[in-house]
């Protein structure tokens, strides 16, 4: 991973951070016959579920640099 901005939160960083790295992927899933607008939220969600499985202490150092 690489640094997080000044002032950013680490669930925005973590975001732009999976979604960076796993691009193709969610493309694949946003391209999938089954996938609709009510998709959206359940993929947003499931990206953010990602950040709950760091401790304060992980948080902290990755937001340091």
């Amino acid at each position: 991973m690489s640094s997080p901005p000044p002032k950013e939160d680490f669930e925005s960083y973590y975001i732009k951070q999976v979604t960076a790295q796993f691009a193709d992927d969610i493309d694949k899933l946003r391209n999938a016959p089954d996938f609709s607008e009510q998709s959206v939220p359940v993929l947003i969600q499931a990206l953010k579920q990602g950040s709950k499985g760091f401790s304060e202490e992980e948080k902290q150092k990755v937001m340091k640099g």
